[in-house]
């Protein structure tokens, strides 16, 4: 996997087992695994999202080496400061091993390009303030608006 290019696609139905893994540590990494792991049928109707297009949600994978190594989830929403859509980067996900090797990187930009040729201006995305491996190349793409976030379970 040392120099084989990084493609990056949408994600596709046979993706399934590589990507569930992913999508496991992705929560995991939150706290989100365990007694507090996500309930099973959030997962399933996320996975279905990727694939109807009647869904603002979409897929990215990237593969190293022929390997899904990295995923990256984003939706289109409608902004009351834009005309158009924005898109938000929900979820970005690498294996351990290949951090650092621009997958994260890559599955960024791609998500730029999908946002740009459907008419967004802008991409946004949030992350915990302790992930210092995330937002040292977030920082690199990125510009920090200065925001907190918060929210309020219903």
């Amino acid at each position: 996997m040392s120099d084989e290019p990084i493609i990056v696609r949408p994600v596709q139905r046979a993706d399934h087992a590589a990507w569930r893994p992913l999508w496991e540590g992705y929560n995991a990494f939150y706290g989100r695994a365990g007694a507090t792991a996500l309930p099973d049928q959030i997962t399933q109707s996320t996975w279905e999202r990727f694939f109807n297009p009647a869904e603002p949600v979409h897929a990215f994978v990237g593969e190293l080496g022929g390997e899904v190594v990295g995923l990256v989830h984003y939706l289109f929403h409608r902004s009351t400061t834009r005309l158009h859509d924005v898109c938000y980067l929900q979820d970005l996900f690498t294996t351990g091993q290949v951090r650092g090797r621009g997958v994260g990187r890559a599955l960024i930009l791609a998500v730029y390009d999908a946002a740009r040729a459907a008419g967004s201006s802008r991409v946004y995305w949030q992350t915990q303030v302790t992930n210092a491996a995330g937002r040292a190349l977030y920082d690199k793409v990125a510009q920090h608006g200065g925001f907190i976030v918060y929210s309020h379970e219903l």
